[in-house]
């Protein structure tokens, strides 16, 4: 390990790419598949898998989440943008 962190090496600079749409894709896929899970919750409370549907909604919750932060992370992007130049 010490050779990645040894300080002689650079940081590589980091991936831009749809953020916007990964994340709100994401919470869609998290969402969908919350809600297909709903018509089987007696199913999965008699087998004791109840968390398989709360974990899809945690996912879907906190893909709002990530939303909220991907806006609020690119304003700021676009605002030193503006006040550097």
């Amino acid at each position: 390990m010490n050779r990645w962190t040894d300080g002689q090496r650079e940081a590589p600079e980091p991936l831009e790419g749809p953020v916007m749409g990964t994340v709100l894709v994401g919470t869609g896929v998290w969402f969908v598949a919350f809600l297909a899970q709903l018509p089987f919750y007696g199913w999965y409370e008699d087998h004791g898998h109840t968390w398989f549907i709360w974990t899809c909604a945690a996912g879907a919750g906190l893909g709002l989440l990530g939303v909220w932060y991907v806006r609020a992370r690119e304003r700021a992007m676009r605002r030193e943008g503006r006040d550097s130049s």
